[in-house]
């Protein structure tokens, strides 16, 4: 058990940055930057006690300033998409910047995942942890509120990756923090996910517009791609002839997780690593991307390339765009009101 830090690169500025090891000592191994709160590789031992590294990754930090697929990053204020880049709060319209044709991604244009976190804490022993804070003034990219972010990491002796997400604001307003990870648990740049198993405790889902977000309506996933209450390949879903996967050539869903509080949200299995990954979280919701725009044009961490269908994400999250829909779990954060939600990535 134990954690290292070590330099990674220096920002435009002069500004170092620090890549974090966190070792539970047994099975697990994370690396973590302070540049973007970016999962840099997230190492996990096989059936045969081989390690594998699971996520999608750069080489060097210039390569991240250029982190397109935002791999393994820290997102924020507002994860996903939010149409026309508007909202409006207690009857006034905050205008937002518009990275996405008419509509804002992720935060913007200077979005969680381009900040270099405040380390504040860093603790060893059984569950080596590194806490970060970043601080987001009233007005950042169109957001109103100061905003204070804590956000920790932690590698357990169970074999579990923790992200701890907690704000405050001193005025109302909006936030969705989500994590931006890809996983393949055959390996980052092993082939494909589509004969990964995959299983979810979702029985709803929201169908996207053309511009991959929801339209307002909560469906069923019975009969559909979108059904993985009983475990299946992803290629069965991935692979379907349904309208909604067709106009994105995958998964880019936002899919409902039953139940209130801290619970299961979905299961994937490695065919090949025999690696199993459960996903807990009190958030909502969460997204499913299966990498739908990877084209293997550009050399990422280790020398690979990453394929279309080659890992996916499961980012939780509130839905997409919820500040259009009032029947949509409301993503206002109260003034001195805290934001306090855990994901927990566990390994067997």
């Amino acid at each position: 058990m134990s954690i290292s830090k070590k330099h990674f690169g220096f920002m435009p500025d002069g500004e170092e940055v620090f890549l974090y090891e966190l070792d539970n000592g047994k099975n697990l191994k994370a690396e973590i930057l302070n540049y973007g709160g970016i999962i840099r590789s997230l190492f996990v031992k096989n059936f045969a006690g081989e390690w594998i590294d699971v996520v999608f990754g750069r080489d060097s930090l210039e390569e991240y300033f250029n982190n397109s697929g935002f791999f393994g990053a820290f997102v924020g204020r507002y994860a996903n998409r939010i149409e026309d880049s508007k909202f409006i709060l207690n009857g006034k319209e905050y205008t937002l910047f518009a990275n996405n044709g008419r509509n804002s991604l992720h935060g913007g244009k200077k979005g969680f995942d381009k900040y270099v976190l405040k380390e504040n804490n860093i603790t060893d022993g059984e569950n080596p942890s590194v806490e970060f804070l970043l601080f987001s003034p009233d007005g950042d990219e169109g957001y109103p509120g100061n905003l204070e972010v804590k956000l920790t990491y932690t590698a357990t002796e169970n074999n579990s990756l923790v992200l701890h997400y907690e704000a405050v604001s001193d005025k109302d307003t909006i936030i969705n923090l989500t994590n931006h990870s890809y996983f393949n648990l055959n390996g980052a740049g092993n082939g494909t996910i589509l004969n990964h198993e995959f299983e979810t405790n979702c029985s709803f889902y929201t169908p996207n517009t053309k511009e991959c977000m929801p339209n307002g309506e909560i469906l069923s996933v019975k009969d559909t791609p979108f059904d993985f209450l009983s475990s299946k390949k992803m290629g069965e879903g991935i692979n379907s002839n349904h309208p909604q996967i067709e106009m994105f050539g995958g998964f880019d869903h936002n899919l409902i997780i039953d139940g209130k509080g801290f619970r299961k949200a979905a299961t994937l299995f490695g065919d090949q690593s025999q690696i199993t990954m459960d996903v807990f979280t009190n958030k909502p919701a969460f997204q499913l991307y299966t990498a739908n725009s990877a084209d293997k044009s550009r050399v990422c961490k280790d020398g690979k390339y990453y394929q279309k269908h080659g890992a996916l994400c499961i980012e939780t999250q509130f839905y997409p765009n919820s500040t259009t829909y009032s029947h949509f779990p409301s993503p206002v954060l109260k003034k001195g009101e805290k934001y306090d939600y855990t994901t927990e990535y566990k390994f067997r």
